[in-house]
């Protein structure tokens, strides 16, 4: 059966990065089930053809589009809050999937005002909030952090369901918030993310060219400490030591700037190219260059949703050993001490020089992505839906 949803979502959608993969693919799955999708989201953001994208009112002064708390956000929400009551005098909606912790309170105001009172909320979360504000390095008073403690709690009570992005998220939340969770990992987009000899022979044929001389490693994502950025840029020296001809292809964004005067002064920066951001649509392309994906990200309650495109293209992996990267990868990866620039480095290097290795976990991610589809998520989310309408009577 098909549904109405309105999808919120608090933050400059699209902007080709972790949490947006996810509500873009989402969208994508469920609407090729037939479903009718509209997305609230802030003011700024790259339009998606296809969908039905309803912005809230343009502040000028505002245009960050990297993820993180800001308080700025405060207005930012109540301006979307004020915009779904706008587009809920128009339309009717079966579903209110709300999205992040801001996304769940702007659904319970709407339902507090008897606005779209009978829709059922479902909640889509990819970690703690007070965890990730932590990982910012934000409320390092012990007080606000309770207060925090308390309000993320009361938040995770406010929708009739929640999901998550990663089974260890869903784990924390029966464990500290008593709230039943749903884990709904991450998935690929296979006709996207594909082998990488099938994407572009053109790029291939320079690739093989090059591996002649020189490996790459390749990492996509945001560049910042708790995605493990720091880590990488650090191994750098320990790898070149022993394996010089190497390169570290770096692609994503904020922080440019910073982690090129890192490598500048860590003296790697000529074994380093940093793309700044990169097209969702060019990101399988551009991954095909590597022959080793890394991701060494702390946040241990957060997803890994680039893990899934890496292993879609066929590239073995060398990630920090935190629960979501195992839960991914189980014995298909290779595993780093979190936060060990050191021990990153040796297992960087120990595939570097471990070609049959390299071939078996590349052949080991494929079969492994095979398993992560959109569309087996959409069915998961749409039997959620059912569930939860049969509950309300509708």
């Amino acid at each position: 059966m098909s549904n109405r949803i309105l999808f919120i979502a608090p933050t400059p959608f699209f902007s080709d990065r972790g949490c947006h993969v996810r509500i873009l693919e989402e969208a994508k799955a469920l609407k090729s089930k037939g479903n009718s999708i509209t997305i609230a989201t802030y003011h700024i953001g790259k339009d998606i053809k296809g969908f039905d994208i309803r912005r809230s009112l343009r502040v000028p002064w505002y245009r960050k589009r990297e993820a993180g708390p800001s308080y700025h956000k405060i207005y930012l929400d109540i301006l979307l809050f004020f915009k779904c009551i706008s587009i809920s005098r128009r339309q009717k909606y079966d579903i209110i999937h709300a999205h992040l912790h801001e996304g769940i309170f702007i659904a319970w105001l709407l339902k507090l005002f008897r606005i779209m009172r009978k829709a059922p909320v479902i909640a889509d979360i990819q970690g703690s909030l007070v965890k990730e504000m932590m990982d910012h390095g934000y409320l390092k008073n012990r007080a606000i952090r309770k207060a925090f403690i308390l309000l993320e709690k009361a938040i995770i009570g406010m929708a009739d369901a929640v999901i998550t992005s990663s089974g260890n998220a869903a784990s924390m939340i029966r464990k500290d918030f008593k709230k039943k969770a749903i884990p709904v990992p991450d998935g690929v987009d296979k006709g996207m993310f594909r082998p990488c000899k099938t994407i572009d022979k053109k790029s291939k044929n320079k690739k093989t060219k090059q591996r002649e001389k020189q490996k790459t490693i390749v990492f996509l994502g945001l560049l910042n400490a708790y995605q493990g950025v720091d880590v990488l840029i650090k191994s750098i020296p320990h790898v070149i030591d022993k394996y010089p001809d190497v390169k570290f292809l770096i692609m994503g964004f904020p922080n440019v700037d910073k982690y090129r005067n890192m490598a500048e002064k860590l003296g790697v920066l000529q074994y380093t190219k940093f793309t700044g951001k990169i097209d969702y649509n060019e990101a399988p392309e551009m991954l095909c260059k590597g022959d080793i994906a890394v991701s060494f990200k702390i946040s241990k309650t957060e997803a890994n949703g680039k893990i899934f495109n890496y292993i879609a293209c066929g590239l073995p992996c060398v990630v920090s050993d935190i629960p979501v990267n195992r839960e991914i990868l189980g014995n298909s990866g290779m595993y780093a001490k979190p936060g060990d620039p050191a021990d990153s480095a040796r297992k960087i290097l120990s595939l570097l020089k471990d070609e049959p290795r390299r071939e078996k976990l590349a052949q080991d991610s494929l079969k492994l992505s095979k398993e992560y589809s959109w569309e087996k998520r959409a069915e998961q989310v749409m039997s959620i839906y059912k569930d939860l309408k049969k509950k309300r009577g509708r």
